[in-house]
């Protein structure tokens, strides 16, 4: 019956043929409701026809609309009677088609043991879309056992027909190594042959070769040439790329009604990416009539889809009321989205709203967690905060040299704030020993970012020098940061003298090569190797302050691989010179017991003692600490507020904290609101937000006779650092 509803036609008979059955078997249609069922049938037999002639290809008719015109037919097994009679008969297509039936289970159970039966049958005939098929169930290990040799063998028999799908398969394997050794070469020239025989995913696959220079030299013109093949046919990362390019006017001419087009295209098939960039042109009126509520719709679609810069932009919207009504628990929401995406902007974001209660309860802790998750993936803005929480010891445990760490890694990342926090730390010497030549180095990094606290800070650094006599030698003319830092000479002289007198061995010259190479200037790049060289030598010759660049380098790994034994060697060395900077580092890695070296609370006494001692008021504090709970001594309140007041009184913001609360509480001296008002003032003044709590807390059981007083002692204290209670 088939045989004979089909005649001998013409291949373009054929293809009408094929056009007037769909147009039959699909509703609604112009053909009246009493006759629908015939033209159903009709059209059916018609498609029929062509399958059981040969001239219809399986693929054809498992297009996504034509598949359920075929599965109108009501028949037991659900699978049309006149499919299974071709197929029985031998018609290739037809038991491909069979097979496609089988295995994705439409309309009838999935039966992959007969899926491969029928995909041989037809494969055996040469039919090369039953080879691909046979191929992706040997490599999915559907209803056998998965072996990718058998896999690559029968895509390379579909290749050879010219199936486009294979090729297409055959490039994705050398490009993932899967089945064959991974060949980017050879990926691209499988995917230039799928994509010159018009397969859509292969032309996006070599525009993305060509774009990402994969197998071949990166060419964007090609790109953008494949890109547009594949567009016009519907594939969806395509259309992104080629909206995105017109929009920044990358590879092509800028144009933003292109941008528009080609990215609503991709947006409207929820392509999250597409939908943010559309969002943005939205926003800006470009290629488009500007509509910040449509731009808000878009960006909503895409955060809703994932995408993690519409969830950052969309959030920072709801927080300051920007487009949509404010709500700082929707900022919350979305920053959060992005956040648990690994998102180091939704990271920080949703830190900086626990850490200052924004839309959800104020949350220290919390806040240095997301901190530091941000930090960690190189977010200098989270590297500074997770500093100065540190630093006071907010939501994280108090640690000044995590502390100094991340300030680092924030100025480093070239945060011009966080240089000017780092130079300054190491010109006061309040958590860090004090280094001038440290201090000078950060200090002009952020001067030149344009921070005016860092040139004036420069300016003191480096007064106006008298006159030099001709007799002084290099040393004595070396700059005062280096100067003060090595606590000799005066202000600079050439390089090639300083060379000259540290290859003659004399140390001090030989500390401010290193120091020179450290920091690098015009005519002497950094070099941290000749640093570490120069320094060495003037160290083993006695100089203290290079013995404590050396010691650092290794605490740090700076030019060297991290080595705290060598470190604790090296500032003994100048600790015993009686360096007081080398005294309280060496204290603080006796202290900490980290890198291999055994805490000793008695030596970390020891050494903060005789720091202290001299003035160091980091010392001053950490013995003051070690007093008051006993630890590596015993315990002593009276002499430990005593250390605690010598470190208060240089300006330790800290221990002037901490002295306040004694006060306050009136425990080991005598209870003192006024004194202790002024304290926590002081510590307040310098950023200690819980000073700025307990000196609050404290006024509310104050007269204002009383606050007044404890005002002026800070004032007068805080103008001439004279002598506090």
């Amino acid at each position: 019956m088939i045989r004979s509803f089909f005649p001998a036609a013409s291949l373009p008979e054929q293809t009408a043929c094929v056009a007037w059955g769909v147009l039959l078997s699909s509703a609604p249609h112009p053909i009246a409701n009493a006759d629908r069922s015939r033209s159903t049938r009709l059209g059916t037999l018609l498609l029929a026809g062509l399958l059981y002639a040969g001239l219809l290809p399986a693929d054809a008719l498992w297009a996504e609309e034509i598949k359920p015109i075929i599965l109108q037919e009501n028949t037991p097994t659900g699978i049309p009677s006149w499919l299974y009679e071709a197929a029985n008969r031998g018609t290739a297509s037809a038991q491909t088609l069979l097979g496609h039936f089988y295995r994705e289970g439409n309309g009838i159970p999935r039966n992959f043991g007969e899926a491969i039966r029928w995909y041989r049958k037809a494969a055996e005939q040469g039919d090369a879309s039953a080879m691909c098929s046979l191929g992706q169930m040997y490599g999915n290990g559907e209803g056998l056992l998965q072996d990718y040799e058998e896999m690559v063998k029968w895509y390379r028999k579909a290749a050879e027909q010219q199936d486009q799908t294979a090729i297409r398969l055959l490039g994705d394997l050398y490009s993932q190594g899967l089945g064959v050794a991974a060949d980017e070469r050879e990926a691209f020239r499988w995917y230039r042959k799928g994509a010159e025989l018009g397969d859509a995913v292969a032309q996006y696959q070599l525009g993305s070769y060509y774009r990402e220079g994969k197998g071949i030299a990166r060419d964007l013109k090609s790109a953008f040439d494949w890109y547009r093949k594949a567009a016009v046919q519907g594939n969806l990362e395509s259309q992104y790329w080629l909206g995105y390019w017109y929009a920044k006017g990358e590879v092509t001419a800028q144009d933003y009604k292109e941008a528009v087009r080609w990215l609503g295209k991709a947006a409207e098939r929820e392509i999250p990416k597409a939908q943010y960039e559309l969002g943005l042109l939205y926003n800006e009126g470009k290629g488009v009539e500007r509509d910040r509520k449509e731009a808000a719709n878009w960006l909503r679609k895409a955060a809703e889809l994932g995408e993690k810069r519409a969830q950052c932009l969309l959030a920072s919207w709801y927080e300051r009321g920007e487009v949509v009504a404010q709500s700082a628990a929707e900022g919350v929401r979305w920053y959060r989205a992005a956040a648990e995406q690994r998102d180091a902007t939704g990271q920080y974001n949703l830190g900086r709203l626990y850490f200052h209660g924004i839309g959800v309860g104020r949350n220290p802790s919390e806040a240095g967690k997301w901190y530091y998750r941000a930090a960690e993936q190189g977010h200098a803005e989270a590297q500074l905060q997770l500093a100065h929480a540190y630093l006071t010891g907010q939501g994280v445990l108090l640690d000044y040299e995590e502390a100094m760490r991340w300030y680092r890694a924030a100025a480093e990342g070239g945060l011009v704030e966080a240089q000017h926090k780092l130079g300054t730390l190491y010109l006061h010497g309040s958590v860090v020993g004090k280094d001038l030549a440290e201090a000078e180095l950060w200090l002009r990094k952020a001067a030149a970012g344009g921070n005016a606290d860092a040139k004036y800070l420069l300016k003191e650094l480096h007064p106006t020098a008298a006159p030099k006599s001709k007799e002084e030698s290099p040393v004595e003319r070396a700059t005062p940061a280096v100067v003060a830092a090595s606590g000799e000479g005066k202000p600079s002289g050439s390089l090639a003298e300083f060379r000259v007198a540290a290859e003659r061995g004399e140390s001090d010259a030989q500390y401010i090569l290193g120091y020179l190479y450290s920091i690098g200037r015009e005519d002497l790049p950094q070099d941290a190797q000749e640093a570490l060289k120069w320094f060495r030598r003037s160290a083993a010759q006695g100089n203290g302050c290079a013995q404590i660049r050396l010691g650092c380098a290794y605490l740090n790994g700076d030019g060297v691989s991290p080595n705290n034994k060598e470190a604790v060697f090296w500032y003994l060395k100048a600790a015993e010179q009686g360096r007081a900077v080398a005294q309280y580092l060496l204290a603080k890695l006796y202290a900490d017991g980290k890198g291999g070296i055994t805490r000793n609370w008695g030596e970390a006494v020891k050494w903060y003692r005789k720091s202290a001692d001299q003035g160091d008021m980091d010392a001053q504090y950490e013995l003051s600490d070690f007093l008051l709970h006993g630890k590596g001594v015993t315990q002593d309140e009276k002499e430990g507020i005593k250390w605690l007041r010598k470190a208060a009184k240089q300006g330790h913001a800290r221990a002037q904290l901490e002295l306040g609360l004694f006060y306050s509480r009136g425990q080991g001296v005598t209870q003192d609101a006024i004194t202790a008002h002024m304290w926590l003032n002081l510590a307040a003044a310098q950023g200690m937000e819980e000073a700025i709590t307990r000196r609050n807390e404290l006024a509310k059981k104050m007269t204002t006779t009383d606050i007044a007083a404890a005002q002026r002692l800070a004032r007068e204290w805080d103008g001439n650092r004279s002598p506090a209670p």
